[in-house]
């Protein structure tokens, strides 16, 4: 190996640093492809996060939903459609497809700017089935036409709401659990205190405030709000109590029963008075004590009811539910396993490893059978059959879950992210630490899921979590043929680590990824810091690990005896560098060079020999993070440190610029086919939740685009997929959400994401499903020949109907008989006298003979007219082949060639021969024998008649 060299920047003085930040603006961005100057000493720029000039936000947009909802999931009447609650809208599925067909958003309060818009609840009106009602914390009561996708009205009560419950026995009337303002400030900035109202859902004139709001009693922060099948009783959840009121009585106030630990959840038997709770240590009981409350004058009773408790789960109890029949009681929590209580005798039946932590469960009715609908920590949902007990199918887009361990362990150590350029998917880390998700944005849909490291997914049994494997590292060759990934799991003092390097092919035909090489501990028991694929068609990996170790590894084939080639990956070689640990590798784009951080130092290798090219000392000795080449050529090399920017210059070994800033960089990511780069700064602690992008070029140190993202990122991509001059980016935020950044990053409206009706006409129409899957369909909007209704003007007397007159839902429409005579005397049309002139009277025997066709007036004709010779030619033809070999029905033998010939009608060619049909001309015609066939518009034969004898 060659003796390493060292290249210090020219001792030139710098430019002082700029006191005041530069604003950039859209002009500067007309510099591109004019920066040729050549410095001859490092430009340097220094700036703060207190200096920076406000930027605008940068275009973005969530792949993910923010968050899985913690609220059940609600079923339309006809169970064909399921609500769910996500951040502040609602989102409308289909049950059969799980296809979101509309998304319900309600403008955000004026009166409450600064309040958070999270719905936390919503019902089903009892009095109108399509009618929704949600609650929000920003304390506004909002009631949905779902099927009309229409905002019909909003309440505020100026109060975070937390859950709401009605019953039909109480009209335009809601109770409501929201939180009330305390004196003292908790020190964790929750407000533990609550109160219980009766809203009436009628707003004051010109405001949109209640006309009644009845105080029922307060409570701790509460877990559950819901009233008894006949209304008779309001129960209410809070800390260790249970809070129980008769409705009948409100005035009184709540009778409190103790429960020994904290409760979590609360479910009402549909049919019974008694109601069931779910605690923080797995507890499920069933309270009785309803038939045994007695009115009280005293407020803030403190009684103990007589329950009977179900005991299977380890951890807290997320949401429970019964069956429609009240038979079973369903339960759910963090062991990922549902369990189906027998109620009468208390055994039970499990649905095991459903996938993830279970949130909420809830009960479908529909015309075949039940099903049981669990949503998931990683905001999938579940069907479960009710006559098997397994899953049927599950809905999902991107599974990410912030309450899984990868959270804890990813903050020191790098998130998997990557582009696959073949099947323009993303590689995500999932759910699970230990696998991969590939989802698609195209389709917006999860593809597959890629278990990297094979584990037994349970749940922790005690306090302290279950140390998972996890994916660290992935990489994709630029072939996007090969994926590298890194699975450690890191034990404690004892036990060796457990770190795998495995290299899987894609399977062009099945679309797939297959595992082709694992390596066990690649560097030892030390970790691997960086990972990274060379181009080409014969790609090379290159891998560093803090053991101070550099590996290339190489692809080897192999002859087999079946005369199969196998291909399998092996080390090529290993290097080091004075003994620093190296941080990052990069490769440049003819894989000639293979540039490697190494604390202040960057070492370029040759990648054939292991030569040492060139040593690079950083500015001041600051500690690289990374180094990346520009462009094509690969002329530059931009090196990244924790808080400054330097860009060298390969030919000339030298510095050409750099960029120092107070902010911490969280990763520069360059432009896979320009000279350009981003940079993305966060700002330093966890009061400034944002994120600014500096995107430079290779010519100036000055940024020629310059925004800023509301939101902290925890790592980011180039998004390959998009044009190759644009700037979007792919990455994760510390909220585990998935967006794509940058210019033009705006996906285009899916079906479902904006407020539509959930059926087509005003008549239901049962939807299809192809329709769930596809959308509506391109013929659709086709105009039909006939006339439109919305078209048609309706007349009666002279008066005309408004076709749009049934527009509104029916609902909202007046009592059918108070519109039936106008509604239907605007259909009704009388018919006019001259339709019946030439019509016989309704009892005369007339002879039923074709209608003549139409008669050209005023010598222009529309109908083609048969000759003379035409119309022999067929009376012979007929006469030939059909009346010969025919024999009358009356049974008489056939009539001789001259008489048949005589058996026509004589039809005269005048315009007034539909107005004559019963004159006596025209029945002396018909019973004439004698033809006399002239030029006319048709012909009439009698047939199955007498043949009277010939007047000539």
């Amino acid at each position: 190996m060659a003796a390493s060299t060292s290249r210090q920047p020219h001792e030139i003085p710098l430019p002082p640093s700029p006191t005041n930040a530069v604003k950039f603006t859209k002009k500067q961005t007309s510099r591109k492809g004019k920066g040729k100057e050549n410095f001859s000493a490092p430009l340097e720029a220094t700036t703060s996060w207190d200096d920076l000039v406000p930027e605008p936000d940068w275009e973005w947009s969530y792949l993910t939903d923010p968050s899985a909802s913690k609220v059940p999931p609600i079923f339309t009447k006809d169970g064909k459609y399921f609500f769910s609650l996500v951040g502040s809208s609602v989102k409308i599925h289909s049950v059969t497809t799980g296809q979101v067909v509309s998304t319900l958003i309600a403008p955000r309060s004026t009166s409450n700017a600064n309040s958070s818009d999270l719905l936390t609840t919503a019902i089903i009106n009892p009095h109108n089935n399509f009618q929704l009602i949600t609650g929000s914390l920003d304390g506004r009561l909002v009631i949905w036409d779902y099927v009309e996708a229409i905002l019909l009205q909003m309440i505020d009560i100026s109060q975070p709401i937390h859950y709401i419950c009605a019953h039909e026995s109480w009209r335009d009337t809601v109770f409501v659990a929201a939180s009330r303002p305390s004196k003292k400030t908790k020190t964790n900035g929750n407000d533990d205190n609550a109160v219980v109202l009766r809203v009436l859902l009628r707003a004051r004139d010109s405001t949109s405030m209640s006309k009644e709001i009845l105080p029922i009693g307060k409570t701790r922060f509460p877990t559950g709000l819901t009233l008894s099948p006949s209304g008779s009783w309001l129960v209410a959840t809070a800390g260790h109590k249970a809070y129980v009121a008769a409705t009948s009585s409100l005035t009184t106030g709540f009778i409190k029963y103790v429960s020994p630990e904290r409760l979590t959840c609360l479910a009402f038997h549909p049919t019974e008075e008694y109601f069931a709770t779910g605690d923080d240590k797995g507890n499920i009981r069933l309270w009785y004590c309803l038939n045994e409350v007695q009115p009280v004058t005293s407020r803030g009773v403190e009684k103990k009811a007589q329950t009977t408790t179900l005991h299977w789960h380890a951890h807290a109890v997320s949401s429970i539910a019964f069956t429609s029949n009240g038979s079973y009681l369903l339960s759910g929590g963090e062991e990922s396993v549902l369990v189906i209580w027998q109620i009468h005798s208390g055994k039970k039946e499990f649905v095991p490893r459903v996938g993830a932590p279970i949130i909420t469960v809830s009960v479908s009715k529909n015309d075949k059978e039940e099903e049981f609908l669990l949503g998931l920590a990683d905001a999938t949902y579940v069907f479960v059959s009710s006559g098997n007990l397994k899953i049927s199918r599950g809905y999902s887009r991107i599974k990410l879950d912030p309450s899984m361990p990868h959270q804890t362990t990813s903050e020191r150590t790098h998130v998997p992210l990557a582009v696959h350029s073949l099947s323009s998917t993303l590689i995500l880390p999932s759910s699970h630490p230990s696998s991969l998700q590939v989802y698609s944005p195209s389709s917006s849909k999860l593809v597959s899921e890629l278990e990297v490291s094979p584990s037994n997914r349970v749940s922790r049994r005690d306090e302290k979590p279950v140390e998972p494997s996890f994916v660290e590292h992935t990489s994709f060759s630029s072939s996007g043929d090969w994926l590298a990934t890194i699975d450690a799991r890191y034990l404690d003092d004892g036990f060796q680590n457990e770190i795998y390097l495995k290299l899987w092919r894609w399977d062009v035909k099945n679309g797939r990824w297959t595992l082709n090489t694992r390596i066990d501990h690649p560097h030892g028991p030390h970790r691997v810091t960086c990972i990274s694929f060379s181009s080409g068609l014969k790609p090379s990996l290159a891998t560093s690990g803090e053991d101070g170790a550099v590996k290339i590894w190489g692809l080897k084939l192999t002859k087999a005896k079946s005369e199969t080639v196998d291909e399998f990956w092996v080390a090529r070689s290993t290097s080091g560098f004075r003994s620093e640990v190296p941080h990052s590798a990069a490769w440049s784009q003819d894989a000639s060079l293979l540039a490697i951080t190494f604390g202040p130092y960057v070492a370029l290798y040759d990648s054939m020999t292991n030569d040492l090219y060139q040593t690079l000392v950083s500015p001041k000795g600051n500690t690289n993070r990374s180094a990346h080449f520009l462009g094509k050529e690969g002329r530059y090399l931009v090196v990244a440190g924790e808080h400054s920017v330097t860009l060298w210059d390969l030919i000339t070994q030298t510095v050409r610029w750099s960029y120092k800033a107070l902010l911490s960089i969280i990763q520069v990511v360059p432009h896979p086919v320009t000279d350009s780069f981003a940079v993305f700064y966060t700002s330093p602690g966890q009061e400034r939740q944002k994120t600014r992008i500096l995107i430079f070029r290779s010519a100036s140190p000055t940024p020629f685009i310059a925004r800023s993202l509301p939101f902290r990122i925890r790592t980011v991509a180039p998004y390959l997929l998009a044009r190759s001059s644009d700037h979007i980016f792919v990455g994760i935020t510390r909220d585990w959400d998935v967006a794509l950044l940058g210019d033009s990053s705006k996906q285009t409206q899916k079906e479902g994401s904006i407020a539509t009706g959930i059926i087509s006409s005003s008549i239901p129409q049962k939807r299809t499903l192809f329709q769930d899957i596809f959308g509506k369909a391109a013929f659709a909007e086709i105009p039909s020949t006939t006339i439109s209704t919305s078209e048609t003007q309706y007349t009666n007397h002279g008066k005309t109907m408004n076709p749009n007159a049934f527009a509104a839902p029916a609902y909202l429409m007046p009592a059918f008989d108070h519109i039936f005579d106008q509604i239907i005397g605007g259909f009704l049309q009388p018919r006019s006298d001259d339709l019946r002139t030439g019509l016989p009277p309704d009892d005369e025997d007339v002879d039923m003979e074709e209608e003549p066709a139409a008669i050209a007036f005023d010598g222009v004709s529309s109908v083609r007219v048969v000759s003379q010779e035409e119309m022999s030619l067929l009376v012979t033809l007929f006469r030939d082949q059909s009346i010969e070999c025919a024999l009358p029905s009356d049974g008489y033998p056939p009539k001789s060639k001259s008489s048949h010939a005589r058996q026509t009608t004589k039809v005269a060619s005048s315009p007034t021969i539909g107005a004559k049909q019963n004159s006596p001309h025209r029945r002396y015609l018909a019973a004439s024998s004698e033809i006399d066939i002239t030029a006319s518009s048709s012909v009439e034969f009698l047939s199955g008649r007498k043949r009277k004898k010939s007047l000539s």
